[in-house]
């Protein structure tokens, strides 16, 4: 709820209920008795527990602020905020291969699969652009859109938390992942359009390579930011059944043993530099933390905002004290206050 006065520059006029009131004390009342002594006068008074006189003056003087509050228009109105988009369209793309089971992150300083937190972090990072539309593709042997550009975000957080690994086919297939990120973003029209890959192996599926995609993706001026995830060398990986299910000892724990894990970061430095952005190298939970935030400082634009507001003159209401105040004022003023002649 919105209060305002349509005309507050007359509400100046206040400032001459003080004045009257002042100039009207020094003048002091016409005396509606005469007396031979004021010694007389003074043993009257004493008796009197009120003075008619300032009371129905007060009362006229209350009047007038509500008669200048009326003619000053007051209103009541509702207003509404609408945010526009901000200008930046982000499609995040991450990798869901068989080889994100590796346990060489951590989340409160307990072993933790990369997926887990690498959603955890993205999580963060959308809680941060609620202005910007947002979409979600994940790939393993080929790609699928997980959620199309979309400012609500909420529907973004129930989609991210079904990623899961072994929802498609095995394989890494960055090349066909990034081909399809910027097929999202091509048509749009917002002032930057970025896709932030992140991956931990290399390309080994799919018919396009990540640097034609890349190469695409410049041509549309996509910016195609890469992170690489996950340490180089043997890190503890689950073993698998034959069903490619993890398996897990008799207390549910994982079984884990040593795996080879490496990421092409020649490749993914060569897409990033290709299409004006940048490529990180993640190694733990902490340093892919410091780069979805370091991406939120480098891809920011100023945020539109709207405002409608409607409003209803009240002005009736102080009026109606006006003229409540005033048939008092004359009412006292004619019988119990009534002044002899």
């Amino acid at each position: 709820m919105i209060f305002r006065f349509e005309s507050p520059e007359l509400l100046w006029l206040l400032l001459l209920v003080p004045l009257i009131s002042f100039l009207r004390g020094r003048e002091g009342s016409t005396g509606a008795v005469r007396f031979s002594s004021t010694s007389l006068a003074r043993q009257i008074a004493m008796l009197v527990r009120s003075r008619p006189g300032r009371f129905l003056a007060s009362l006229r003087l209350l009047a007038l602020s509500t008669l200048i509050i009326a003619i000053a228009r007051p209103q009541l109105g509702s207003g509404t905020s609408e945010i526009e988009a901000s200008g930046i369209d982000i499609v995040l793309t991450v990798d869901l291969s068989s080889s994100m089971w590796a346990h060489d992150f951590e989340i409160k300083n307990k072993p933790s699969d990369r997926l887990t937190v690498v959603k955890q972090v993205m999580e963060e990072f959308i809680k941060k652009r609620p202005n910007d539309r947002i979409g979600i593709i994940a790939f393993a042997g080929e790609p699928y859109m997980v959620s199309p550009l979309t400012l609500n975000h909420g529907w973004l957080f129930k989609n991210l938390e079904r990623l899961k690994i072994g929802l498609i086919e095995d394989g890494t297939a960055i090349g066909s992942a990034i081909g399809i990120s910027v097929n999202r973003l091509r048509s749009q029209t917002a002032k930057s359009r970025i896709v932030i890959l992140l991956t931990d192996g290399a390309n080994n599926r799919g018919k396009v390579t990540p640097v034609a995609a890349a190469e695409a993706a410049a041509a549309f001026n996509i910016k195609v930011y890469t992170i690489g995830a996950g340490r180089k060398g043997l890190v503890p990986m689950p073993q698998f059944n034959r069903y490619g299910q993890p398996i897990r000892d008799r207390r549910g724990n994982l079984v884990l043993a040593r795996a080879e894990s490496d990421v092409d970061i020649e490749t993914l430095q060569n897409v990033a530099d290709k299409t004006n952005a940048r490529f990180f190298r993640a190694t733990d939970t902490q340093s892919l933390k410091s780069i979805y935030e370091e991406i939120d400082q480098l891809e920011k634009t100023d945020v539109k905002l709207k405002y409608r507001a409607s409003f209803k003159d009240i002005f009736v209401w102080p009026a109606l004290i006006f003229l409540a105040l005033l048939g008092l004022e004359q009412l006292l003023s004619n019988t119990r206050y009534r002044r002899l002649p």
